[in-house]
């Protein structure tokens, strides 16, 4: 998978490293002073993570944790999300993370005291209220969680702050980590969901759709608490019928209202990532849609057009037994 892992200096007696170096023994090995030296130092071709990427064992410096935009989460509290890495081993048509970096290399961050810090600290300026902490904004939560033991790193904090939430986001179905610790009722993995048709044609090499519902499966199954993102909906023509079939495979999995919230979400871009978007991928069915630059300079569907096909699958949702209160609009 990796062409060669480069590993920070003071790092290499880290466990991680040598947990690298006995999943990719083919990968070579190189020490480094500063991921940032070689990281983003040119412009990497973002397709060229097909079959020549690099991995970057790092220290994270500067702002470790930042505050999440507005419509992020669920209403009503607070909302951060915190850096663990950069770069996803996935492919997704729509992903921004594509128009963001100069390189599509990996970035694993194993500097978890640091964050782990840098939460406490959050926690005690939000005063008595409940903070959300969540993971995956440059990355994806779980796919390479079996290697790099962040889940385990945040599992006992969060079990001593109990007014402290940690959502895991992910498209993957390795939740290997998650069942061997003890669920936790405020450790929320959530799932990125979307009909067959998108899970193939346009979310490269992530976990079919069947494997992330096992997934969720063997997690609620397990006591743990899960969550799922319909977001970003692709229109397609009949997309209402997708969904409703998207749906009723997941209630063939487990029971809807068992899921803790659930989000909607149209798929949206910056100016400089839809361009990047038409540049890697010019037949995608994701132009077949009716996108416009909108009032904040987002390039989406128009608003009449978005909220009516959100609130057309928040009625699906509704019917099949989700509770209204568990479904929230992301970024609108």
């Amino acid at each position: 998978m990796f062409e060669t892992i480069y590993i920070e200096k003071e790092l290499l007696g880290h466990k991680t490293a040598q947990n690298l170096h006995q999943v990719f023994p083919k990968a070579e090995l190189k020490s480094i002073d500063s991921y940032t030296d070689i990281f983003g130092a040119y412009r990497k071709p973002y397709l060229q993570k097909r079959n020549r990427l690099n991995l970057f064992l790092a220290t994270k410096k500067g702002k470790l944790i930042k505050e999440a935009p507005d419509a992020y989460g669920l209403k009503g509290e607070a909302h951060y999300y915190f850096i663990h890495a950069f770069n996803c081993i996935y492919e997704c048509e729509y992903c921004y993370l594509q128009g963001y970096f100069d390189s599509p290399d990996i970035v694993l961050f194993v500097n978890h005291e640091d964050i782990l810090k840098e939460m406490e600290k959050t926690l005690d300026s939000c005063a008595n209220k409940n903070v959300w902490f969540h993971a995956g904004e440059f990355s994806d939560s779980l796919a390479m969680s079996h290697i790099s033991g962040e889940i385990e790193a945040y599992h006992d904090f969060f079990k001593s702050h109990p007014k402290a939430k940690l959502e895991l986001r992910t498209k993957s179905a390795n939740t290997r980590s998650l069942l061997k610790l003890e669920p936790l009722h405020n450790r929320i993995t959530s799932f990125s969901l979307a009909p067959e048709w998108q899970t193939k044609d346009i979310e490269h090499k992530t976990a079919s759709l069947k494997q992330r519902l096992s997934a969720m499966k063997k997690l609620i199954q397990a006591g743990h608490k899960v969550a799922v993102h319909f977001d970003p909906v692709v229109l397609h023509k009949d997309y209402l019928s997708h969904y409703k079939l998207l749906i009723e495979q997941m209630s063939e999995y487990f029971p809807i209202d068992q899921i803790e919230y659930l989000s909607l979400g149209v798929v949206r871009y910056t100016k400089e990532v839809f361009k990047a978007t038409q540049e890697h991928y010019p037949e995608s069915p994701i132009f077949a849609g009716e996108l416009i630059t909108s009032f904040d300079g987002k390039v989406r569907y128009p608003k009449p057009l978005r909220m009516s096909v959100l609130r057309n699958i928040e009625s699906i949702l509704i019917k099949s037994g989700l509770q209204k209160e568990k479904i929230y609009l992301c970024m609108e």
